[in-house]
């Protein structure tokens, strides 16, 4: 497994906005075969900050993911929205095994 938490920090004015753009393309992420899991959080105390918990069967299939139409549309839609670059961390996943994706 190949698991990414991308961290954004939004305009505020733009939340709803980013919520809603994030939810349609994590929504068509998860029909990818390479993608075991694509979770959205927003932290309770901090509604402008959101984290991307993206977990991939294999690293290809993270580059994969970003040629598909609906990641390129997410991408182009929120670049406005974000206060600052986003940034991420990629992870070798320990526990539970990759069997249990």
């Amino acid at each position: 497994m190949f698991i990414v938490h991308v961290q954004v920090q939004v305009k505020p004015e733009f939340v709803e906005a980013f919520r809603q753009a994030t939810i349609a393309n994590a929504q068509q992420s998860v029909k990818e075969p390479g993608i075991a899991r694509f979770d959205l959080l927003q932290p309770a105390d901090a509604p402008a900050h959101f984290v991307l918990v993206e977990v991939y069967r294999t690293a290809e299939a993270r580059a994969q993911h970003r040629e598909t139409a609906h990641y390129q549309t997410w991408r182009d839609t929120v670049a406005e929205m974000m206060a600052e670059p986003r940034t991420s961390a990629s992870y070798a996943n320990i526990f539970p095994g990759d069997e249990g994706w």
